[in-house]
C-alpha cells in the first residue's frame, strides 16, 4: 500500500470515529445522573457547608454554578450581605452587590414561565438578581435562614444545604453595618467545588452583557 492510500484510509477512519465520540459526550450530558451534584463551600474560620444541587428543576442555573465554582470564580469572595432571619448573600466579585461573571442567565422560576417546583424553604440556595428583571442573575446567590414563601416564583431555587446549616445560622448572627447589611468583618468563601460524580453537565446558556 502506498503512502497516499494509507493517509486516505487514516483520514476516513478519523471521520468515522469523531462523530461517535461527540455522540457519546451528548449521551452523557442528556442521560439522567445517578446522583445530584454536591457543592462543598469552604468558609474561612467557619467550616464546610455542603449543598445538593438540583439540575432537574433548574438545569441551566446548576450548569452555570458548576462552571463558576469549578473554575475557581468564587474562591476568595465574601458573603457581602447578611440579614438575620432572612438570608446570607455572596458570590459577588465586587463585594457590594453590583458585580457578576460578565454574563446573565435566564431566570428559572415559575413567574418567568419556567417549571421550577422548588420553594424557598429554610436552607435553600437561590439566585440573586436585579429586582427589575427576571433574566438578570449571574453569579450572586443567597441561602435562606428560614422559610421565605414571599420569594417563591420570583427567584430561582437550585439546591439545598444538606450539611452545615448550623454554620450558616452562626454566620447569620455576625454584626453587620445597618445601612447595607454588610458584615463588619469579612466572611470569606475560601472555595466552592462541585462534585458531579462523573456526570458531564452541558455548558450553561448565557446572555451576554
Amino acid at each position: 500500500m502506498n503512502r497516499k492510500k494509507s493517509k486516505l484510509l487514516i483520514i476516513i477512519a478519523l471521520t468515522l470515529i469523531l462523530p461517535t465520540g461527540c455522540s457519546l459526550i451528548r449521551q452523557k450530558e442528556t442521560e439522567k445522573p445517578d446522583q445530584n451534584p454536591l457543592a462543598a463551600l469552604n468558609i474561612k474560620d467557619w467550616g464546610k457547608v455542603e449543598i445538593e444541587l438540583n439540575p432537574e428543576e433548574a438545569p441551566n442555573t446548576v450548569a452555570s454554578f458548576i462552571e463558576l465554582a469549578n473554575s475557581g470564580f468564587y474562591d476568595g469572595l465574601t458573603f457581602h450581605r447578611i440579614i438575620k432571619g432572612f438570608m446570607i448573600q455572596g458570590g459577588d466579585p465586587s463585594g457590594d452587590g453590583t458585580g457578576g461573571p460578565g454574563y446573565k442567565i435566564k431566570g428559572e422560576m415559575s413567574n418567568n414561565k419556567f417549571n421550577n417546583k422548588l420553594l424557598h424553604e429554610k436552607g435553600v440556595i437561590s439566585m440573586a438578581r436585579v429586582p427589575t428583571g427576571f433574566d438578570t442573575a449571574g453569579s450572586q446567590f443567597f441561602i435562606t435562614l428560614d422559610d421565605q414563601p414571599g420569594l417563591d416564583g420570583d427567584y430561582a431555587v437550585f439546591g439545598k444545604v444538606v450539611e452545615g446549616m448550623d454554620i450558616i445560622m452562626d454566620i447569620s448572627k455576625v454584626k453587620t453595618n445597618k445601612k447595607n447589611d454588610r458584615p463588619l468583618e469579612d466572611v470569606v468563601i475560601e472555595s466552592i467545588k462541585v462534585d458531579t460524580f462523573g456526570h458531564e453537565y452541558p455548558e450553561a446558556k448565557k446572555i451576554k452583557q
